[in-house]
């Protein structure tokens, strides 16, 4: 008999098992590479659903948006969560009013407008509580008082008071003719106070009103010199007096009305006064009233450098009101 070989590989059907799992391994990984795949593209779009879902708006013109809002809490097929975590943000709380009996703060200020500078100066006074805000303060105090010399209603420099004395000439002394002069500035500095000789034969000095007397017209001026440097100091002037009207008489002088200022003729100055409003005060009789100070006292006669720095104060008193005044009448 014959050997009959059979030659059986083994190592080739091994090889061809071998073969075949590597490929069914390859396979099923190929598998859930797309099953991660789709699994992933499911979860971006609940992401992204749940993102719009938030309230994010288009920018304008087209432009993405670069701001990250927090996703939604989204359960996926692959059990897992997304949730958005915000930390829970307390505010800080104020501080609270201060209890404590601490000393008030007090602060003064003056505050004065400039057209009420020449008669009211008015003071704020303000308590303020440490550790309270400002409107929390324990009281606010508003007081007021009347001041005479303050700045004026204008340019100090534009305003003068003055006052003329008067001597008698003529027959029986009843022409009046100017004797003396006087010129005091917004603050009662004297800028001018000269005797002054009539141009006729003094026939009565009427010593006993003004104070006139022989020896005063040793040292006097003429009449010429005077007229020529009183007009200079007057010239752009706003000029105050009382019964003023005579003093240019005496002057033979005729001043701009608007820059002109009447005490007499003042019917605010005569109601603080307490007089009748349309009628004419006398200057001491109005300096007794608001000021409770005597002038043109004694047997020596007035002094025109006392009526002119009287009539100055007078005219502060009312020196606001009568300017609006007169403001609103041009």
């Amino acid at each position: 008999m014959s050997d009959i070989k059979v030659n059986i590989n083994f190592e080739s059907n091994g090889g061809s098992r071998a073969s075949a799992g590597k490929n069914k391994n390859l396979k099923r990984k190929q598998y859930m590479k797309r099953k991660d795949y789709f699994q992933n593209k499911q979860n971006q779009h609940l992401y992204e659903k749940g993102h719009n879902h938030l309230g994010k708006q288009p920018c304008h013109n087209g432009a993405k948006s670069t701001h990250k809002s927090l996703p939604s809490a989204k359960h996926n097929n692959s059990s897992t969560h997304r949730t958005s975590a915000v930390p829970a943000v307390n505010p800080t709380p104020k501080p609270a009013a201060s209890t404590s009996s601490s000393a008030p703060l007090t602060i003064t200020v003056k505050n004065t407008t400039k057209q009420e500078q020449s008669s009211k100066s008015v003071v704020f006074t303000k308590t303020i509580t440490p550790g309270l805000s400002p409107s929390a303060s324990t009281s606010h105090t508003h007081s007021a008082h009347v001041s005479v010399g303050s700045a004026p209603f204008g340019n100090p420099l534009k305003y003068v008071a003055m006052d003329c004395e008067m001597v008698g000439t003529g027959p029986k002394g009843r022409n009046s003719e100017l004797a003396r002069c006087s010129l005091v500035s917004y603050d009662g500095d004297v800028m001018y106070d000269k005797y002054i000789k009539p141009g006729n034969p003094v026939t009565d000095f009427r010593t006993r009103w003004s104070g006139i007397t022989w020896s005063h017209m040793a040292k006097a001026i003429t009449f010429k010199e005077a007229k020529k440097e009183i007009l200079k100091i007057l010239a752009g002037k706003v000029v105050i007096g009382h019964a003023i009207h005579n003093d240019f008489k005496a002057l033979s002088y005729g001043h701009p009305a608007r820059m002109t200022r009447d005490t007499s003729r003042i019917p605010l100055l005569n109601k603080k006064a307490g007089f009748p409003e349309k009628g004419c005060a006398s200057l001491k009789r109005l300096t007794k009233a608001l000021f409770n100070r005597d002038i043109q006292t004694g047997r020596r006669g007035h002094s025109s450098v006392e009526d002119a720095k009287a009539t100055m104060e007078l005219y502060k008193v009312v020196e606001v009101e009568w300017e609006r005044i007169l403001a609103s009448k041009q």
